[in-house]
């Protein structure tokens, strides 16, 4: 069995505490965290595997995306794989037009077996009528390029090109 935190990422805390069969796809994770924070789950979503800093690593998302159909998804991902140890975590995103994003860590992994899996044992917050909005910020590398461009090129202004 395993004891996942599933924080909600708003202002308010909005944080569910979740008990699931260890056997579990991510796909079965996904509808049981979809089902805790009152969603209905059919929306398309991606898990996103994480370091202990939360930096969003490689994706599993909902379906397959490879053309052979034989590619990562969160049907064939398990638990057990994905989701190894106590202190594991992963970003979960749940409807792209609204990018509701969650932070999933495992706090306690037993063998134990229960026949009433999944269930909320712990609920705080409610969740927000409307997904808070998100804020893509790139680092800005234009200065960088524009000086390295000016450097590599502008010996080419002296040159008469209408010659040729």
């Amino acid at each position: 069995m395993y004891k996942i935190r599933v924080i909600l990422d708003t202002e308010e805390d909005v944080i569910r505490t979740l008990l699931v069969d260890y056997k579990i796809n991510l796909e079965d994770l996904h509808h049981t965290i979809a089902k805790a924070f009152g969603f209905d789950g059919n929306e398309m979503a991606s898990f996103y595997l994480s370091d202990h800093e939360w930096n969003q690593g490689e994706e599993i998302p909902l379906f397959s995306m490879s053309e052979a159909g034989v590619g990562i998804s969160m049907a064939t991902s398990f638990l057990t794989k994905t989701l190894d140890s106590v202190g594991s975590k992963m970003i979960y995103v749940y409807d792209f037009l609204n990018m509701w994003t969650f932070y999933v860590e495992v706090l306690e992994i037993t063998r134990e077996i229960s026949l009433d899996l999944p269930k909320t044992i712990l609920s705080v917050g409610e969740v927000p009528k409307e997904a808070p909005q998100k804020e893509f910020i790139a680092e800005n590398f234009s200065s960088d390029f524009e000086d390295e461009f000016k450097d590599e090129f502008e010996s080419l202004d002296d040159i008469d090109l209408d010659n040729y």
